[in-house]
């Protein structure tokens, strides 16, 4: 990826993109989904994200809507991508996480994280960033329990 600076409108919807993850219940779904949610398979994931009742079932849409958002608005040329790699990781975090049932949760929802993967293959600072993360969620993936 060819080095740009990033525009005063470039910084100002990082700094959007930051507040709006701290709003409280954001807060909660993101550490639920990042720390606590680790499904080994994709009947695990469709458990929550197919049932309404269950508590878990909006935060996990709230997460991965969020950063599929992020991704798109890079993707869409509305904020630098190279600004938004090097304040941005969670994203790739979760596709890192989702990594082992990916093809499994893409064969019932094909939009599954897709611009996230769009970012990885498009830029290459992304795609450094998400193997680097990749490497580090794998060394971490063993002894976790799925829920």
């Amino acid at each position: 990826m060819e080095r740009m600076l990033a525009s005063p409108a470039d910084a100002e919807i990082i700094l959007k993109l930051y507040e709006l993850r701290t709003e409280p219940v954001m807060r909660q779904a993101r550490a639920w989904v990042t720390g606590e949610f680790w499904p080994k398979t994709a009947e695990e994931y469709f458990a929550v994200l197919e049932n309404p009742g269950d508590l878990h079932n909006p935060w996990l849409r709230q997460v991965i809507t969020y950063w599929e958002m992020a991704a798109a608005m890079v993707l869409h040329g509305a904020v630098s991508a190279e600004l938004f790699v090097d304040c941005n990781g969670e994203g790739f975090f979760l596709l890192a996480k989702f990594a082992p049932i990916l093809a499994a949760v893409r064969e019932k929802y094909p939009a599954f994280l897709t611009k996230t993967g769009e970012l990885v293959n498009r830029f290459s600072a992304a795609a450094q960033r998400y193997e680097a993360t990749l490497k580090r969620v794998d060394a971490s993936r063993s002894g976790r329990t799925s829920k």
